[in-house]
């Protein structure tokens, strides 16, 4: 096995007691000792920390940068203010996914592009191919010498602006983007994150400076978190994973972007764009997506599946593979399941608190048949045996700031 790749914070995560494992070809923290579950809760009701250097970073620059980017990215570049950022997906012909991506613009003249970290090498390659097309596209791959942080949760507001020496923490707006001063270091700070959370910050960070910033927030208060439960937090949030929700189902058949509800909100068909890569069959997509929710299903050979988020109403815990029934008829696959710890709540709107009650729900995501719809009865089958489930409208909401709250599907 090659040998894995070690964020500038590895040293910190072991002393930390983190349990680490190996993934995308980096050693990163799966859990702390508190464990998974605890680490999801802190995120939801203080503030989590991950690390997040793992991530493939690419800067983007040159004259026509620009129309690059509208040709290889799924969503509308142009609109893209400065201090603006954006998820979009790098597309194949048929309206598959290469990958999911954000796009930043923290100046002008320059893009960062973030890609997951398993698929960096891929995309790289993926986008030097086709920068023959223009003339003057420059492209660095700045994934050792920027580190990446991600502050998620309640806190994290207070938490950063504690430490913050100079500038001003980004406009309170998803996607919404600034650079700061911490100690003499210059962060770039942006509202996003994948975690669901209403209040959520991912930093940009110089190599050399990643300890320091590590070990301010940590000292403030914000709770390390390792990528177990940057996965539950993800899925309760219905948020896409490439390889369970992008990519190819169990069957080797490639999910289309706009089965995705996340990602089709990043697939752009502006007169600015032109032509880009895979914009004739996402358009074939969205016309399917667009009559399919009227029940109409004359074009469901477009999209014959669509991502659902589905609660289990038994006991069992589905996980990505298992096969899923609607009337003794299979209708698809789980693409990512398991158990999730919430707090129970109480009120609602600006009186809405979360109390100091947990629990734990069975939830997944599930690719089905595309002329399903919520609160179908399904069946999933869980050591063979075909276990409850339904198929709800999604599993929490962000609307309840500064709180991520957890909608159960029995009080919907």
């Amino acid at each position: 096995m090659e040998k894995l790749l070690k964020t500038v914070l590895c040293d910190r995560h072991q002393s930390h007691g983190a349990q680490m494992m190996e993934f995308g070809g980096w050693y990163m923290p799966l859990q702390y000792s508190g464990g998974i579950l605890d680490e999801h809760l802190a995120t939801r009701n203080s503030a989590g920390l991950f690390d997040v250097s793992h991530m493939g970073r690419f800067v983007i620059g040159g004259r026509d940068a620009l129309p690059f980017l509208q040709y290889l990215l799924t969503n509308n570049a142009q609109a893209l203010d400065i201090e603006k950022s954006q998820y979009t997906l790098i597309p194949n012909e048929n309206g598959g996914a290469v990958d999911d991506a954000y796009l930043y613009r923290f100046k002008d003249g320059e893009y960062l592009l973030v890609v997951n970290a398993s698929n960096r090498e891929k995309d790289w390659h993926h986008l030097q191919s086709h920068k023959g097309r223009f003339d003057d596209v420059q492209m660095t791959d700045k994934t050792k010498e920027l580190a990446m942080l991600s502050l998620q949760g309640p806190l994290s507001k207070d938490i950063l602006s504690s430490i913050i020496t100079a500038g001003t923490l980004p406009d309170p707006a998803r996607n919404a983007l600034s650079t700061v001063q911490i100690n003499g270091s210059e962060i770039q700070l942006a509202r996003t994150g994948y975690t669901g959370e209403p209040i959520c910050f991912e930093l940009f960070i110089r190599r050399k400076d990643a300890g320091m910033i590590w070990d301010l927030l940590t000292e403030k208060g914000a709770r390390p978190v390792g990528l177990g439960a940057r996965d539950t937090l993800r899925l309760e949030a219905g948020l896409p994973l490439y390889g369970h929700e992008l990519g190819y189902d169990p069957e080797e058949k490639e999910i289309p972007i706009f089965a995705s509800r996340a990602s089709r909100f990043a697939v752009s068909f502006s007169p600015l764009k032109g032509s880009f890569i895979g914009r004739h069959a996402l358009a074939e997509q969205f016309k399917a997506l667009k009559k399919i929710m009227d029940q109409d299903y004359s074009l469901i050979d477009h999209l014959p599946r669509l991502i659902m988020p589905v609660a289990i109403v038994a006991k069992g815990v589905a996980r990505a593979g298992f096969k899923v029934f609607h009337q003794d008829r299979h209708v698809g696959y789980v693409t990512s399941g398991t158990m999730v710890p919430f707090w129970q709540s109480r009120g609602t709107g600006v009186s809405f608190r979360l109390t100091k009650e947990k629990s734990l729900r069975g939830i997944c995501l599930a690719l089905l048949d595309s002329n399903l719809v919520k609160g179908d009865e399904l069946q999933i089958e869980i050591r063979n045996k075909r276990t409850r489930a339904v198929i709800v409208p999604y599993h929490m909401s962000s609307k309840t700031p500064p709180f991520a709250k957890a909608i159960l599907w029995n009080r919907l």
